[in-house]
């Protein structure tokens, strides 16, 4: 009975194998799995594997290329590629981007503004096919586009690869270059902002004068280029919660040659790029309207720099503080310095002077800044803040600088004022003239003197 039962255990057993078996022959497993074009990877995909290029390359002794593809936010884009084919990487040498490339060229690539170019610049190093050693000669130029929408990569512009098949992984393979591939736009883009075209003035029409006993405009006349505004910046802003640039005191006429909305929308957007500054670009866009005054301001010539609170300062503001009428347009005035400052020159004037005071678009108030432990301080009392994130955003008409805490002026007690004691005024006895001492010495000495009254 024991064997039956043992037997026909066994039966099952093999029964249930040999099933299993056809089944994975009928239905083979690919060995990536190729989502639809029309649905975007997310996160939920599976992980990248252990043996992936990708894993490869940020271990690897091409150390510069991996800190620009994380800085560049690209390895969400990145997994996602490798998950619908192999890859090609092209990975310039680390001299080629420590030593040879151009300083102002790196600083321009590594600003927070510039995230796309930098994007724009890595995808162009990366074709979505695999390309072996043997495949470079003639196929490269012609047939292989690179992930920056879909370009190829000009033959002549080519750089020598010096270490081919460097790393080989199933997914990918690296390729080891002498130099960096630019592609066009970026250099376009480098170019522009590096003659400052995107944010200078063309010549004016014309300008106006404004009558200071009137503060009218009286007539029109030619100002230079890229003159600052006729009109003071708290002129220019209207009373109230809100600002409301003047009717025309721009540099450039009524025109308005100076596209602040997108400097405005530009800073906000590197905001949330460089991260922990999400609750100031809520206020800016959403709670206020300030953004777009901001835009307004800037349209019309004047220049601002932003000392922005991060995340966690602002999350220690009390509902008593943010709940009155006005009261988070009145905390970010305080914050907005009508000057153009960066992180270098705030700290040269208090190495310099020591205190220095910086007006506010928060009248009469003004915020205070000192040399403190290599940085700069702002505020005084309990309420302090100390440059944290320096040069987030400069363009040459806005400047944002990242702080640890939120700034509240110093309200200064008002001294009541003690009326003094009036004070009695002495008469003087009135003197008499000569005639009269004389007359009244004759009728003293007759003794008639009681008759007259200024004898007596």
């Amino acid at each position: 009975m024991d064997s039956q039962i043992y037997g026909l255990f066994l039966f099952v057993l093999f029964t249930s194998s040999a099933a299993a078996a056809l089944s994975s022959n009928h239905h083979p497993t690919p060995k990536h799995k190729t989502p639809s074009s029309s649905q975007p990877p997310t996160n939920n995909s599976t992980p990248v594997n252990s043996n992936s290029v990708l894993v490869a390359l940020l271990d690897s002794h091409y150390t510069e290329l991996a800190e620009f593809v994380e800085k560049a936010l690209l390895l969400q884009t990145l997994e996602a590629a490798v998950a619908r084919h192999n890859i090609t990487i092209f990975a310039p040498k680390n001299e080629a981007l420590e030593r040879d490339l151009d300083p102002e060229f790196k600083r321009f690539l590594l600003e927070p503004g510039n995230i796309k170019s930098l994007q724009s610049l890595l995808l162009f190093h990366i074709f979505p096919t695999r390309l072996a050693s043997h495949q470079l000669n003639g196929v490269l130029p012609h047939e292989c586009k690179t992930l920056f929408n879909d370009e190829h990569v000009d033959p002549l512009d080519m750089p020598k690869v010096v270490r081919p098949d460097d790393v080989v992984r199933p997914d990918g393979v690296i390729h080891g270059i002498e130099r960096l591939l630019i592609p066009r736009s970026v250099q376009e883009d480098f170019n522009r902002r590096r003659n400052l075209r995107s944010i200078s003035a063309v010549f004016p029409e014309s300008s106006p004068i404004v009558d200071p006993r009137t503060n009218r405009l009286k007539k029109a006349a030619p100002v230079p280029a890229g003159s600052p505004p006729v009109l003071p910046i708290y002129d220019a802003m209207a009373p109230g919660p809100s600002l409301a640039p003047a009717p025309a005191p721009g540099p450039g006429g009524p025109h308005g040659h100076f596209d602040g909305e997108s400097q405005v929308k530009d800073f906000i957007q590197t905001l949330l790029h460089y991260g922990g500054y999400n609750e100031l670009a809520d206020i800016l866009v959403n709670l206020t309207s300030l953004a777009t005054e901001m835009g307004k301001l800037v349209s019309e010539g004047y220049v601002l720099t932003v000392l922005a609170p991060n995340d966690e300062a602002m999350a220690k503001l009390t509902t008593d503080q943010l709940s009155e009428p006005g009261a988070p347009e009145q905390i970010i005035y305080y914050h907005l310095i009508p000057e153009y400052q960066t992180e270098e020159s705030m700290y040269n004037a208090v190495r310099r002077f020591g205190k220095v005071s910086y007006d506010t678009l928060r009248v009469p108030f003004k915020v205070v800044a000192e040399e403190a432990d290599g940085s700069v301080k702002f505020g005084e009392g309990d309420a302090v803040a100390y440059l944290f994130d320096p040069d987030i955003y400069t363009d040459g008409r806005i400047s944002v600088q990242g702080i640890d805490g939120v700034l509240f002026p110093v309200e200064v007690p008002s001294t009541p004022v003690t009326k003094a004691a009036p004070v009695a005024k002495a008469v003087a006895p009135q003197r008499r003239g000569k005639l009269m001492e004389v007359t009244c010495g004759v009728l003293w000495a007759i003794g008639q003197d009681s008759h007259l009254t200024a004898c007596q």
